[in-house]
């Protein structure tokens, strides 16, 4: 009997069905069976019928309590996002003179990181020391998750450390993962590289694919995107297959790179055709913006074609690739596809076409879907929509309007909205407006040297010589110091970065060599001087 209603309770698939299985668990009384009950919980945690289960767990009777129930219960309202409650009912077992176990701590730990409750976590610690299960391996890295949400990252390692080492089963390579995530949680992923370094691989252990996938993603997200890429080659290099989140935040770094990681870009497109997972749209979507920010627009168009689902994003991405590239028209055609295969457009998709119609110019059409985005669409304008609106009529000339539309939008403007009319200030010969735009700037970034040489030409441009100088007074008074300029050229796929003044790069000799003869030869050729080349440090 138990076990054919075991199988029934794993067949449940809504309301009607839970409710006949507890009618018949009260007529015969299995409902005081402790495995019955407790499958009846996940039952109606997986149809998320937590309440329910609530609701019978509060009238069973005391004396048929036992502690799997307590945390079966635990474990239910934790997954249904009712942490507070979960918490009552694991305060409830000590009322029930019963004893918390090993899975009764990890789930009261869980609901204490949904909670940020560090004072409720730190009295499970010590309960878990009074019950002598604080070195209890599921335990353990409960409690290292648990401090490390809560940002207390040295309390998570001393309780590492305290742990006997070195570790030797499976299991014990949960709690070096769950050392190395929360190391990535507080953006520290050098210290959980150091980790993963120092980790026993047991390939065949999930938890070691979790932890590599965790630093690669922490660097991304710490916007170093060369040690992200760096970490998913070694992890390639020690055989650990990647799963779809590594390639990714890899992507992700290869994009953020463009050009320089082009070659790697490519081969793990090719990695993912192998591996099969060529029908995920994430990836896809990825692949479309890696290729764009390499400059490889027709191979960023390839995947977009081949997709068979496509999302709001997958349109948004290639949307903004197109008019990244200056391809403005096509990138309009494609809202237009976009709008006929009916995807609903979101707020990035108008940030990528108001853009576009900055690229092309098209002033008209740009009010229009600026415009239209309330009343036609339901997305109300956000400060980047009223930036790209304000540098399109900026670009245009229209700078009296574009005044205007920073009047009366709903935001204060940024260092971005200011920076788009001090360039159209330069563009169209207006010192005023540029004087305006660089007084602002200079409250929001006083720091960027480029403002004040820019407003220095816009006068020097008006014949305003004084102003010019007075500006570039301003800027030395103020300590700022002009960035040197920089440049790339890819060579054999490898692109090289050389940055004014800078000696470092391993051919420097050599090339300085180079542009020596070449001013030689220009010299010669021209019999004119040519000193551009001249005293090259």
């Amino acid at each position: 009997m138990v076990e054919r209603l075991g199988h029934l309770l794993k067949r449940c698939s809504n309301l009607k069905h839970v409710e006949t299985a507890h009618g018949f668990m009260l007529r015969t009384a299995l409902v005081h069976d402790k495995l019955l009950l407790s499958q009846f919980i996940e039952t109606c945690s997986s149809l998320g019928l937590s309440a329910y289960a609530r609701s019978v767990f509060a009238v069973t009777p005391q004396h048929h309590r036992h502690t799997y129930v307590f945390n079966t219960m635990i474990k239910a309202l934790t997954l249904s996002n009712s942490a507070f409650e979960a918490l009552l009912v694991y305060k409830s077992m000590g009322r029930a003179e019963l004893q918390h176990d090993c899975y009764s701590f990890p789930f009261a730990l869980k609901a204490v990181v949904d909670l940020r409750a560090l004072s409720l976590g730190t009295q499970i610690h010590s309960q878990t020391i009074l019950t002598g299960l604080d070195s209890n391996i599921h335990v353990v890295s409960a409690l290292i998750q648990m401090y490390s949400s809560c940002a207390c990252i040295l309390d998570a390692r001393k309780l590492f450390d305290d742990m006997p080492l070195p570790p030797v089963s499976s299991d014990d390579v949960v709690v070096w993962c769950a050392m190395i995530a929360g190391y990535v949680k507080v953006g520290d992923p050098d210290n959980a590289m150091d980790l993963l370094d120092r980790m026993p691989q047991n390939q065949t252990h999930g938890a070691v694919l979790v932890s590599w996938t965790s630093v690669i993603a922490g660097y991304a997200q710490m916007s170093r995107p060369n040690d992200a890429i760096a970490v998913f080659c070694r992890m390639r290099l020690k055989n650990v297959e990647a799963d779809e989140i590594a390639m990714l935040s890899v992507l992700s770094a290869c994009a953020e790179l463009g050009a320089m990681h082009i070659q790697l870009g490519e081969c793990i497109h090719g990695y993912i055709l192998k591996r099969g997972f060529d029908r995920m749209v994430p990836l896809k979507n990825a692949l479309i913006e890696m290729y764009s920010n390499s400059g490889n627009i027709r191979n960023a168009l390839q995947v977009f074609e081949n997709m068979t689902l496509r999302t709001v994003i997958s349109w948004t991405t290639i949307i903004s690739a197109l008019a990244f590239h200056g391809l403005g028209t096509q990138a309009l055609d494609m809202f237009s596809r976009m709008e006929i295969a009916q995807i609903e457009p979101n707020d990035i998709t108008f940030i990528a076409v108001l853009s576009a119609c900055t690229h092309v110019g098209l002033l008209d059409l740009g009010r229009y879907y600026f415009n239209a985005m309330p009343y036609k669409y339901g997305i109300q304008p956000g400060i980047q929509h009223y930036g790209c609106m304000i540098d399109l009529l900026g670009r245009a000339g229209y700078l009296a309007e574009a005044i205007e539309l920073v009047r009366r939008m709903p935001f204060q403007p940024n260092a971005a909205i200011w920076g788009s009319l001090l360039s159209a200030s330069n563009i169209h010969g207006d010192a005023e407006l540029g004087e305006l735009a660089l007084l602002n700037l200079i409250e929001l970034e006083p720091w960027n040297s480029g403002n004040y040489a820019l407003l220095a030409n816009i006068f020097a441009s008006a014949g305003r010589w004084d102003k010019s100088v007075m500006a570039r007074k301003m800027m030395r008074k103020k300590g700022v110091r002009k960035m040197p300029g920089w440049s790339f050229v890819q060579v054999s796929n490898r692109a090289h970065e050389f940055i004014a003044g800078d000696t470092s790069h391993p051919q420097f000799k050599m090339i300085q060599g180079t542009l020596f003869n070449m001013n030689e030869q220009i010299k010669t050729a021209h019999c004119i001087p040519v000193n551009e080349f001249d005293g090259i440090q």
